[in-house]
């Protein structure tokens, strides 16, 4: 995670203009994670944004939700202070500086949210001991909800979806930027899992009312609910 922490420290004052350039209809995506949220917009809800980055998830649940708290965790100090700014010291938000791999949850929350950072846990074992944490922290009827990078079921789903990223991202840089930068960092710091296995884990810890809110290729937001 180290590398990790080096290069969001060092993009964090661009990330948001990154990020519209290399993950395919970003709004779209961080859209639906948050409409897929079941509770009144009046509702006084506790969240927890795992990787918040700059708070692109916790000023689209504030803006729904006005009475929700929020709990932000990220790796970054500099995406963290991005936070701030975003969400414009909200009294309802609290911000903690660290490695969510570890984070020992001290609350119980109505929403677990995370964006393109669980691919981060290196292991499939890691993954789903992450994801009974994450079942353990919600509250009865709590959500899980997560948009991150997957990968295709078979070696010819996952040349198409690589085929259709590098096509989106094309259209803002260039062709060498995307071979010897962002794939690069691709290939030496993410794991992501196959979709399908995502949904298999989550049943596994005890997750029910599964779903795949929104998908494009290699990118989706999948969720489940505590019983």
């Amino acid at each position: 995670m180290d590398a990790v922490k080096k290069h969001f420290e060092s993009e964090a004052r661009e990330f948001d203009l990154i990020i519209l350039k290399l993950i395919p209809h970003y709004p779209e995506m961080i859209d639906a994670l948050v409409s897929a949220i079941p509770h009144e917009r009046s509702s006084s809800i506790k969240v927890i944004d795992l990787g918040c980055g700059t708070g692109a998830i916790s000023r689209k649940i504030i803006d729904l939700f006005p009475r929700s708290k929020i709990t932000c965790i990220d790796l970054s100090e500099n995406m963290i202070g991005m936070a701030r700014i975003k969400l414009k010291e909200n009294p309802g938000i609290r911000y903690q500086v660290g490695d969510f791999r570890s984070y020992e949850f001290d609350d119980k929350y109505d929403v677990v949210a995370t964006s393109l950072a669980l691919h981060h846990l290196e292991t499939d074992a890691e993954k789903i001991k992450f994801y009974e944490k994450i079942h353990d922290s919600l509250n009865p009827g709590g959500m899980f909800i997560n948009a991150d990078v997957v990968l295709g079921s078979s070696p010819h789903l996952q040349s198409v979806y690589m085929e259709k990223w590098k096509q989106f991202m094309l259209k803002h840089v260039s062709e060498d930027e995307i071979e010897n930068k962002w794939l690069q960092k691709y290939l030496e710091e993410d794991r992501p899992a196959r979709l399908m296995d995502h949904i298999s884990w989550l049943s596994e810890v005890g997750f029910s009312e599964i779903d795949i809110v929104w998908k494009y290729y290699n990118f989706a937001v999948y969720c489940g609910h505590r019983g």
